[in-house]
């Protein structure tokens, strides 16, 4: 995450933006959340995982499609990127520390899932919203 942060950065401030790289960012970005989280579905047995993944890729998607509507990027909250790095983060610590997993992981996924739900929608929401006030 934080070399993702600094290489966005280091490309806005010394106009090194590309096209090629934008796209790289926004693909690394996806892969990455399936190459991370998909084997936690593998090896906890968290089947619940694999929806998660699958609303994380929409999430991203829904920031990105807002570019082809006219809009602006869309970052809006509250399950982005980094919210969910942190999450899986505590999480990993958590279970790496010797926390019993229980029942509250599985509220945990639950809640994180309907985050998700929520930041498609406003990101959706805001987009639009941006576009119409253009007009």
């Amino acid at each position: 995450m934080a070399l993702n942060a600094i290489d966005g950065m280091l490309a806005r401030e010394f106009d090194m933006k590309s096209n090629m790289g934008a796209i790289l960012n926004e693909l690394g970005d996806v892969v990455s959340d399936a190459a991370i989280y998909l084997p936690l579905a593998i090896w906890f047995g968290w089947p619940v995982m694999s929806v998660l993944v699958a609303l994380a890729i929409m999430t991203e998607m829904t920031g990105v499609v807002a570019v082809m509507i006219g809009a602006t990027r869309r970052y809006d909250g509250p399950m982005g990127k980094s919210d969910r790095a942190f999450v899986f983060g505590a999480l990993g610590l958590a279970i790496g520390s010797g926390v019993t997993q229980g029942p509250w992981v599985s509220l945990l996924l639950w809640v994180v899932l309907v985050l998700l739900v929520i930041t498609i929608i406003n990101r959706a929401r805001k987009a639009l919203m941006e576009v119409s006030s253009c007009r």
